[in-house]
Formats: structure tokens, C-alpha cells, sequence
């Protein structure tokens, strides 16, 4: 027993601590500039001195609008799409679990007992005529003895992809992050649409009522009639428009937030959701590594490194262990009192002399590493062009706004005069319709704009890294 004992935890030691073939790994350069790109569209609108990194900002810091935070906590319990990342996630882990188990030998234990009464004619004087037999066995069922790292590779290559899928349903989370407030900025906005294109068609049929009168009385023509009816028509068309979209943008956030979205915390006007947080851009070198599609696609790397190690590996003979140590007893005593022992040590190895398939595993292999590499520095490059784009977005959206915001001013001018003008008979109605017609859609730009600079700010948190854990600034402090 004690020599059994001594044998398997050699085993065991050579087993888990055998050598590994994998090549060191070394992350590839980063593909891309080591600063952001200069210019003009990226010097205005910079962050204050105080604004925080959006790896290290939790969504519930960023997101300040508490209507938002609620929707967005509903999205992150109820989510799909999320549902579904979390459960690839046990799924690795388990996967996970199940290769790295396989280093350790699987030790198995069987006992049995059996009674017997023999006849009193076929006894012997002085026999007891009930009889007891006993067995116990100790076994190790075909453990393979990880002499030249096969099954350690096997477990690191599990452990990447295992780690992949929490960077891949951190990437899920921060979509649906910056997916439900874009959406929730979208339904504020088309209300806003809504309302304002209501309250011009209210003030285009006031129009057309006072040319209707004006033509009724001979003041006006039939082509200043008609010419008012056309903007009041193009309101009706507007008001339709928004009345879809509105509906269109519910469904849209209903599906985010996998329920239907309550009453109370529907958006209120565009202007008055509470700005989010201002976030730091910092260096690429520092935020392109963090963002978890990054990670992801170098745990995919790491594994593909791994894989290497798995099928270098075969090369080499393959060696596993089969014991059993067991025990016997007849007395009635007990099981280990004057019973029999016997074990038996049957290891096996095999020696691949020439395989086809092991050379071509081999070369598959590196091959995969090298689409992974490609697949690294790929993401890489994706990740510098959003987080270049956001900047820029974020560099150029107030001078947009504000020029759109100075159009709407002078068009709303140009329309009071030229109402003025026609209803002094100094004009036709033709000045009057155009300046109508320019100021409806400069108001409508501007409700886009507003939007858009809005949601650019969440997209540029969102390319940076931020709102894949809920509590991030709180780990990074402590």
C-alpha cells in the first residue's frame, strides 16, 4: 500500500508538472499611430482637465439621468442577447473545468459484500453455517501522465477561449449599453420631432385659414391659396412621418430591455435629459488594450499559441497509467482484519513512429495562430478608427450645433417678416412659403443635431471601453 501511495503521487507530480511545448508567447505591435490623429476636427470640444478614463467609469456614473439608469438596469436583467453571452461564458467555464481535470488521475473506489447460508447436512461440525465475503478496490482508470505538456497546452488553450467569452459578453453589455441609451435618446428625439411638427402644422392651417379668407374675399389668388396649402400638407406628411417613428423607436427599446417600457420612464424632452459624464481619451497604447474585443481576440491568440504546444506534443510518446490496488476478506471480523491485498501497476505508452495527421495538425495549427495574429492586429486597427471617428464626432458636433442653432434664429426672422409683408400686401405668399418651408427643416436638423451630438458622446464612451462593468470605477479605486 505505502509503495502504491508513493508511486501514484510521483505520478502525479511528473503528470502536472511536465514541460509544455507551446512557443513563448509574445503580444504582436499594436498596428496603428501611438497618438490620436491631429487636425482640425479634433481641437475643439476637448474633455476638462478632471474627466475620468471610460474603462474605469461605471455606466451609472456616466449615465446620470435617472429615468436612463432605470431602463438601462431593466435591459441588463432582462437583455436576450445578454442571457445568451452569460450562459457562452459557464459554458466555456465548464469546458474549461472538464480539461483542466484531466491533468489529475481519476481515482475510483468500488466496495461489495456478499452472505451465504449453506445447509446444516453439507456443514461440518462446528462451522457457522452463514458465511460473509467482502471486497474493496482502489483504482486509477487511464490517467495519461503529462510528461511532454499535451494536456497542460490542452488546458491553457481552454483557459484563452474561456477567458474570450468573458471579454466577448463584456462587449455584449457594453452594446447594450450604448444600444438602449441611443435608442432612448432616439424616441426622445422623434418626440421632440412630433411636437414640433404638430405645432407647425397648427400655425400652417392658421396660414391657410387666413389666405382661404383672403381668396374668399377677393384679396388673394387661387396660386396664394394653393402655394399655403402646400406647406400645411408637408406638416401633415411630417406629423405622420414622427407619429411612426415614435412607435417604431418603443418597439426598438422594448426589444432592448426585453419588457415593455413603462410609462414613468419614458424621456422627457431632448434638452432636458441630464447630460452624461465627460470622458478622457487618453493614449491608444493604453486604451486600445483594454477595450474587450481586444482582449478577446488575444485570448484567441493565446490559444492558438497553446494549441502549437498540443500538437507539438504528439509527437512524443504518449504514456498513461492504469492501477488498481484492492482488498478481500472472508472473516467476519471485518473488511481489513485477516483479508488478502493485491494491486496491480499497469502502465502503457505509445510511440508515434510516422502519422499523416499529426504533421498536418501540426502545420493547421500554426497556420491558426497566424489568422489569429491577423484577427489581433485587425481589432486593433477597428478599435483606433471608432475611437478616431468618436473623436472627431466630439471635436466638430458644437460648431455644427451652434451654426444650426444661429440658421433656426435667422430663418425664424425671415419667416415673421415676410408673414408681415404678405399681410400688408407688400409680398406674395411665395416669400412667405419659403421661409416656412426652410424654417421646418432647419428646426428639424437641429432636434437631429441635438441627438446627434448626444449620442455621440455616448459612442465614444462605448469605443473607448467604458460600460462593461457596472462597478469599474469602484474596483479601479481599491
Amino acid at each position: 500500500m505505502k509503495r502504491f501511495s508513493l508511486l501514484l503521487l510521483g505520478g502525479v507530480t511528473l503528470g502536472i508538472t511536465g514541460c509544455t511545448m507551446a512557443p513563448k508567447y509574445v503580444r504582436p505591435d499594436a498596428p496603428v499611430p501611438t497618438q490620436w490623429p491631429a487636425g482640425d476636427a479634433f481641437t475643439q470640444n476637448q474633455p476638462s482637465a478632471g474627466a475620468s478614463a471610460a474603462a474605469d467609469l461605471g455606466w451609472r456614473e456616466f449615465v446620470t439621468d435617472q429615468k436612463l439608469q432605470q431602463v438601462i438596469a431593466m435591459a441588463l436583467t432582462n437583455n436576450r442577447d445578454l442571457k445568451l453571452a452569460a450562459l457562452n461564458v459557464e459554458m466555456a467555464r465548464a469546458l474549461y473545468g472538464i480539461q483542466r481535470d484531466a491533468l489529475f488521475p481519476a481515482i475510483t473506489a468500488t466496495g461489495g459484500g456478499a452472505k451465504q447460508r449453506a445447509s446444516a447436512d453439507l456443514t461440518e461440525p462446528g462451522k457457522p453455517l452463514i458465511s460473509e465475503s467482502y471486497s474493496a478496490g482502489l483504482g486509477v482508470l487511464a490517467w495519461e501522465m503529462d510528461f511532454f505538456g499535451r494536456v497542460q497546452s490542452l488546458k491553457d488553450e481552454a483557459l484563452e477561449k474561456y477567458l474570450g467569452t468573458k471579454q466577448a459578453r463584456r462587449s455584449a453589455q457594453i452594446l447594450l449599453v450604448s444600444g438602449v441609451s441611443s435608442a432612448y435618446l432616439a424616441l426622445a428625439a422623434d418626440s421632440d420631432a412630433l411636437a414640433l411638427a404638430q405645432n407647425t402644422l397648427l400655425a400652417q392651417q392658421k396660414s391657410y385659414d387666413l389666405v382661404r379668407r383672403q381668396y374668399e374675399a377677393g384679396v388673394a389668388t387661387e396660386l396664394d391659396l394653393r402655394q399655403a396649402q402646400i406647406p400645411m400638407d408637408s406638416a401633415r406628411g411630417a406629423l405622420a412621418q414622427y407619429t411612426r417613428q415614435v412607435a417604431q423607436d418603443e418597439n426598438a427599446l422594448n426589444l432592448l430591455i426585453g419588457a415593455p417600457l413603462p410609462a414613468a420612464l419614458r424621456p422627457a424632452e431632448l434638452d432636458r435629459i441630464t447630460p452624461f459624464r465627460e470622458v478622457a481619451s487618453g493614449l491608444p497604447s493604453d486604451v486600445l488594450l483594454r477595450r474587450p474585443d481586444v482582449l478577446q481576440a488575444e485570448s484567441l491568440l493565446k490559444a492558438a499559441n497553446a494549441d502549437i504546444g498540443a500538437a507539438r506534443a504528439a509527437f512524443f510518446p504518449s504514456i498513461s497509467l492504469t492501477s488498481t490496488l484492492g482488498t478481500a476478506s472472508n472473516e467476519l471480523s471485518g473488511l481489513f482484519d485477516s483479508g488478502t491485498r493485491t494491486w496491480s501497476f499497469a502502465p502503457k505508452a505509445t510511440m508515434p513512429i510516422f502519422d499523416a495527421r499529426t504533421w498536418a495538425a501540426h502545420r493547421a495549427s500554426k497556420v491558426q495562430r497566424e489568422m489569429a495574429v491577423a484577427q489581433y492586429e485587425k481589432a486593433v486597427q477597428s478599435a483606433f478608427r471608432e475611437v478616431s471617428d468618436a473623436l472627431a464626432a466630439r471635436g466638430t458636433w458644437d460648431q455644427q450645433l451652434a451654426a444650426q442653432q444661429s440658421l433656426v434664429e435667422a430663418l425664424t426672422v425671415a419667416n415673421r417678416l415676410a408673414t408681415a409683408r404678405f399681410e400688408k400686401g407688400v409680398d406674395s405668399y411665395l416669400a412667405v412659403l419659403d421661409a416656412q418651408r426652410s424654417l421646418f427643416a432647419a428646426q428639424q436638423g437641429l432636434v437631429a443635431y441635438r441627438m446627434a451630438r448626444i449620442a455621440s458622446q455616448v459612442r465614444l464612451y462605448a469605443v473607448l471601453g467604458g460600460g462593461g462593468e457596472e462597478e469599474a470605477a469602484s474596483k479601479s479605486k481599491n
